[in-house]
């Protein structure tokens, strides 16, 4: 499958977005990956749908919308009228997960849904022939910066063999740590979808560090 690289501006500079999203852009990027946090679901709080729909304007990618919130259906209509192209919640919330996937399809969207590092894998297989996209965090969310885990790979590995098994042609996407170093191995484990914030975004030449990670 086609490596996709999805640039997170939770670790762009947040007083020049306009210009940091260019840049992502100019650099090769295909998506804009936008962390959403309560201070609940994870110990952080970050931006929500004013800002997304400020931003919307300067980037013509699709933007990636992950949930990291307690309850994700009451906001995914506001995200999709903000401007979100990809609507990603978490498996460890307690939502009705079919209804939102069904809701997120509905409104335009495609849908995803996330497991953190401690979550089996196997908690996402009951939806993968609604999904079109899971995402395996590898790292604890809430703080960009962290460093890689590397028992994910195995995760990444078994998400893409249950896929494979079912014919079901899912995009695989991972987050946290993800540089030149750690690229290769989440690709030949099964992720085709990369999200990289900080190894992105404080580099000298973007491009070319997008690039290593194809």
């Amino acid at each position: 499958m086609t490596t996709l690289i999805s640039a997170s501006i939770l670790s762009a500079d947040f007083g020049n977005l306009k210009d940091e999203l260019k840049r992502a852009q100019d650099s090769g990027c295909d998506m804009i990956h936008f962390d959403v946090m309560d201070g609940h679901f994870v110990p952080n709080i970050s931006y929500g749908v004013p800002v997304l729909k400020s931003i919307k304007k300067y980037s013509q990618l699709p933007f990636d919308v992950h949930l990291m919130i307690t309850e994700p259906e009451r906001y995914v209509e506001a995200f999709k009228n903000a401007g979100a192209d990809i609507i990603t919640f978490h498996e460890e919330t307690e939502c009705d997960k079919d209804a939102l996937i069904d809701k997120i399809h509905s409104l335009g969207m495609k849908a995803g849904m996330s497991v953190k590092p401690n979550t089996p894998v196997s908690a996402l297989y009951p939806y993968l022939n609604k999904l079109d996209m899971a995402l395996v965090m590898t790292v604890e969310p809430g703080f960009g910066g962290q460093g890689f885990m590397e028992f994910t790979l195995d995760k990444i590995a078994s998400l893409r063999a249950q896929a494979d098994s079912l014919n079901i042609p899912l995009d695989i996407e991972v987050d946290g740590g993800i540089t030149d170093k750690t690229a290769p191995r989440v690709r030949h484990a099964g992720a085709n979808v990369l999200v990289s914030g900080s190894y992105l975004f404080k580099s000298d030449n973007m491009r070319r560090s997008a690039s290593l990670l194809r």
